[in-house]
Formats: C-alpha cells, sequence, structure tokens
C-alpha cells in the first residue's frame, strides 16, 4: 500500500557484490576506478567529469555521499574488498512507488561483469521488495547505445524518448526511458538468480550462460 518507503543508508550483500552507503572511506578506491584508462568515455553521458585528484573525488563524496535523492551506493567487488563503482537510487517519489536507478558508474575492473549485475540486482530486489516500489526506472542519454543495451539486458522495458528533454555538459539530451514493474520483477528476479549462479561461470569468471531477463 502507498506510500513506499523511501530508502535508507543500508548495505546490501550478495555474493559477489555488495553496496554500501558512500562515504569517504571509498575515496581511494573510487577515485582509481572513475580515473583509470577510458575515464573519458565513462563519464561521456554522466553529468559530473572525471576526478582530477583525489581531493576532487573527497569533495564530490562530500557533496553528494550524504543525501538522500539521490542515495549513493558504493559498489564493493568482494573478491577485492574495494569499491570499484558507485549508483545511485533517486527521483524517489514514495507517494506513488515509483523511482530510478542512475549516476551509474562501474569501473574497468567490474563493468560487463558478474559483480555489476548482481550489483544491480541488489538494488531491484530492495526496491521491490523491501521497499514495495511498483516501477524502477532507467533512463539515459539517447546517444548512449552501451546504457541502453544495458538496460534491455537486465530485462528493463524501452517506452520512449523524450526530446529535448534536458541539457548535459552544454549540450542538448533527449532522454531514453527504460522501466521494469512489480509485476515483472518475479520472472526477472528468477533469471538474475539462475545467471549469478557460481556453476554458471567458468574459473576466470566467464558466463557459460546468457543473461536473458524477458519480464512477463
Amino acid at each position: 500500500m502507498l506510500p513506499c518507503q523511501h530508502p535508507a543508508r543500508l548495505v546490501l550483500e550478495g555474493r559477489y557484490a555488495r553496496l554500501e552507503p558512500l562515504s569517504a572511506g571509498h575515496a581511494q578506491d573510487l577515485f582509481a576506478a572513475s580515473a583509470a584508462p577510458g575515464a573519458e568515455q565513462r563519464f561521456a553521458y554522466l553529468f559530473d567529469l572525471p576526478p582530477a585528484s583525489i581531493a576532487d573525488m573527497n569533495t564530490w563524496i562530500a557533496n553528494w555521499g550524504a543525501g538522500c535523492d539521490p542515495l549513493f551506493s558504493a559498489v564493493i567487488d568482494k573478491a577485492s574488498d574495494r569499491a570499484a563503482g558507485r549508483q545511485a537510487l533517486m527521483r524517489v517519489t514514495p507517494e506513488h512507488g515509483v523511482i530510478e536507478i542512475g549516476h551509474i558508474l562501474w569501473g574497468p575492473a567490474i563493468a560487463r561483469t558478474r559483480v555489476a549485475t548482481e550489483a544491480l540486482y541488489l538494488a531491484a530486489r530492495h526496491v521491490f521488495e523491501a521497499l514495495g516500489y511498483r516501477r524502477l526506472e532507467w533512463k539515459c542519454n539517447n546517444l548512449n547505445a552501451p546504457s541502453k543495451n544495458a538496460a534491455l539486458r537486465f530485462g528493463f522495458s524501452f517506452e520512449g524518448v523524450f526530446r529535448q528533454h534536458m541539457w548535459g555538459k552544454g549540450a542538448n539530451r533527449d532522454t531514453a526511458w527504460f522501466s521494469m514493474l512489480d509485476a515483472e520483477w518475479p520472472s526477472c528476479k528468477q533469471e538474475y538468480e539462475r545467471w549469478l549462479e557460481p556453476a554458471n561461470f567458468d574459473a576466470a569468471g566467464n558466463q557459460r550462460s546468457k543473461l536473458k531477463v524477458t519480464p512477463d
């Protein structure tokens, strides 16, 4: 029953990934993940810029880490126990049961791996099962083909493009909208959990079968 709960600063534990409330203790690891080779490409469609120094990273965390919307989590790679990325729950609308996942930056150590996929899974499971939301949104610049492909892989349904939706870094942004609904979550969850089983990966962590999330 609405309104839903507002997300809180909690630790969400998985097999490969852990989501921790963003804090100053993550600065060094997140700086390394953010500034690693390929930073320009990773930040191309984000609203912030790659940090030029650890001081920049500390300032960014001080400005954003304590907020409740967006509510940032550091993505911990449990194999290394390092913060290898970040993501946020945002545009929280408890009265309508709608919430968005965004500000996603998965560094090169976890991008396109089971760690990143589980980080998305942990957030979605928390949103639908613990907080009771009806709708989880994914939005991105319509030019951002990798993000659009990721949304579809994760089981989000494409809903359309909002033309001239906003400005981003001085340029027009047409925004592609995707969503996952509470009624679709059970089938999505089943496929996530099948794919994340250790037996689905070889000794090097390579998948044996692809994730095929098809919302019912």
